[in-house]
Parts: C-alpha cells; structure tokens; sequence
C-alpha cells in the first residue's frame, strides 16, 4: 500500500517563484496578443507598399512573355494570393483570438485556458509570419519572371508578294 505524507513546508524562494509564474501566466495571453497585432500591422505595411505603391514591378503585359510563362506568372500570384490570404487571417487568429464560443461545461480553469490560447495564438503568429513572408517570396518571384522570362517571338507578317520585274 502507498501511503502519501506531505512534503517539506515552502521556503521562501518557493512561493517568490510561485508567485513570479502566477504573474507571468496572468499576464501572457495579452503580451502575445499584442505581439500578434504589431506582426500584423508590420506585415500589412510591408504587402501594402509591396503591392499598392507597386515598388517591384516588371512587364505590365504578361502576354508579351514566350508561351507558358504567362502562366507560370498567373499560378506565382494565384499562389501568393492563397498564402497572403491565409497569412492574413493566421495573424488575425492570432491578434484577436478563435471565431468560435466555447461551451461553459468545457472552459478550462482561468489560467490554464488562458496559457493553452496564448500557445494557440503563438502557433497562429507564427503560421501567419510565415505565409506572409511567403506570400512576399512568390510575389517577388512572379515580377521576377515578368523581368527575366523571354519575350514571346515577334508575330510573323504574312508574306507580301511582289509583281515580277519590280524589285
């Protein structure tokens, strides 16, 4: 049989870092929130310069490009439209929170829930960070085709025929 016995009384040093976890777990859940928003204002500053001043531009008409190529510069801003877009709703996850009410019977204890959504929102940051950045990537990838790719060859003229003896 296992028999349980308190342990030794808490030292002082015990409750001072008892006291120093309760205070950081307090306060944690709004520290990453307002990580998450200033991330998400930077990102957002940075994807609108990027993309509203045009800072990088290349050709304005893709179909001056050789065949395919057009098309790779329609699937580089598909694809960085779809990583912007989930970038962007990641980072408000994180910012502001999950659009979901949680049943009363199923709420954690305060400091528990609290700690288990700031590692959520941390997770949801850094998700965000990283598909924004990648969102950028292929943007610059795509006017980097624009700038690069080959030219689509010149249209061929139809022969013109001229009447014998006037060249």
């Amino acid at each position: 049989m296992i028999r349980l016995r308190p342990g030794p009384p808490a030292t002082v040093a015990d409750l001072r870092r008892a006291q120093q976890l309760t205070g950081l777990l307090r306060g944690e859940l709004e520290r990453v929130r307002a990580a998450a928003v200033a991330w998400r204002n930077g990102l957002g500053g940075l994807l609108v310069a990027l993309v509203g001043f045009s800072l990088i531009r290349g050709r304005s008409d893709v179909s001056t490009l050789a065949p395919g190529w057009g098309a790779l510069v329609g699937l580089l801003l598909l694809a960085a439209l779809l990583a912007g877009v989930a970038g962007a709703l990641a980072l408000l996850r994180a910012a502001h929170g999950r659009l979901a009410v949680t049943p009363v019977a199923a709420l954690p204890p305060a400091p528990l829930g609290d700690h288990l959504e700031a590692v959520a929102a941390v997770r949801s940051l850094r998700t965000g960070v990283g598909l924004v950045l990648l969102c950028t990537t292929l943007l610059v990838a795509a006017v980097g085709v624009t700038w690069y790719a080959p030219a689509a060859p010149p249209a061929h003229s139809p022969a013109v025929s001229l009447p014998v003896g006037a060249a």
